[in-house]
């Protein structure tokens, strides 16, 4: 039973690399297929990813069969591995006082995130980017949302929770997800005493306002991040329950800094993520902040996560003034994703905003 697990691995890592190298081949059968009886092919998820789900499913059911430790397992195969949490406590103490020097000595200029970005439990280099803002703007009541959280380990909000003493709500679509979330915190000994709340839910405008408020978080909290690869201009946009000092959003980066577009509203959407039909593009991002009493500060080093400031902070503009979304998305790879990426979904249906 032991060796369960590493079988399953192997297989699991096999299985998707036959489907990776077959997907060319099935694709062309069944696009001659639809069209030999005169009907339209039909857009799908490359046969991989859905190969993959099917065998992930597969595992849950043998874990929930066997008793193995699902959570375990999964652990050693993710992507988020011992490389995780490796500037501590006690580092980041000095570089908030750091930051907050360098803010005082940069007033009045733009800061440039990419040179002050690290990534201690987030994706690309916000960890170090919502530290540096924090650092100019100081912390109230430590609190922060994230929806979308993935596993709540590889995110925005996990080094605030586990370095910086944040109360925080994080919701993701995946059970799993949450699972693997509740059990890291559970045994992490800094904050085992005083976990952050989890919740697994399929989050529209309709119910975001509900599922924050159940869980006791309303009026102002420090932090909310947004990254659900779907409907994101459409929750934020919803949010009335709090009033989030600084807002780091997602926006799909293979649109031009002018285009203001957005996929149209629908509760049940789910994206197609290898063509990144999903979300919203900057600039509409950014007509909404200013619509919701916000301001453009910048962006991640690829442009696709940005930072929004509340305009009652930092009114002065000292520390953080506006930037435009031409100014955030200057990294080759935007203009990569613009000019290759883009084609594969510009033909579907996006909403001008």
């Amino acid at each position: 039973m032991e060796t369960l697990p590493f079988l399953c691995l192997l297989l699991f890592v096999g299985f998707t690399h036959v489907a990776r190298c077959f997907q060319p081949v099935f694709r062309v059968y069944i696009v001659r297929s639809y069209r030999k009886h005169g009907l339209e092919a039909p857009c799908y998820v490359p046969l991989y990813f859905k190969m993959k789900k099917l065998f992930k499913l597969l595992l849950i059911f043998i874990f929930e069969k066997t008793g193995i430790d699902g959570i375990r397992f999964f652990k050693k195969i993710s992507s988020t591995g011992d490389f995780i949490g490796t500037i501590k406590r006690v580092k980041q103490i000095e570089l908030l006082e750091i930051y907050r020097r360098q803010n005082i000595d940069n007033q009045g200029k733009k800061p440039n995130f990419a040179n002050i970005s690290f990534r201690n439990f987030s994706q690309n280099g916000e960890d170090g980017i919502i530290l540096y803002i924090f650092a100019a703007i100081g912390f109230t009541n430590r609190k922060v949302i994230e929806i979308g959280c993935g596993n709540g380990v590889e995110c925005n909000s996990a080094n605030l929770l586990i370095h910086h003493d944040f109360e925080g709500l994080l919701i993701d679509i995946a059970p799993l997800n949450i699972r693997y979330g509740r059990e890291y915190y559970r045994r992490h000994r800094d904050v085992r005493t005083h976990q952050p709340i989890f919740m697994s839910a399929l989050v529209t405008a309709e119910n975001i306002n509900n599922l924050i408020q159940q869980n006791n978080f309303q009026g102002a909290i420090d932090l909310l991040s947004i990254d659900i690869d779907g409907m994101d201009y459409w929750v934020w946009k919803a949010i009335e329950a709090v009033s989030p000092r600084v807002v780091v959003a997602e926006c799909n980066n293979l649109w031009e800094p002018e285009a203001a577009v957005t996929i149209p509203y629908d509760p049940n959407f789910v994206s197609d993520a290898p063509e990144y039909y999903a979300g919203a593009s900057l600039a509409a991002l950014n007509k909404l902040a200013r619509e919701k009493g916000y301001r453009l500060i910048g962006a991640n080093r690829y442009g696709f996560n940005a930072f929004f400031l509340r305009n009652d902070i930092d009114e002065a503009q000292q520390y953080f003034p506006e930037v435009t979304p031409a100014e955030c998305q200057t990294h080759p790879y935007c203009e990569y994703a613009r000019t290759v990426k883009k084609e594969k979904i510009a033909h579907r249906k996006w909403m001008n905003i």
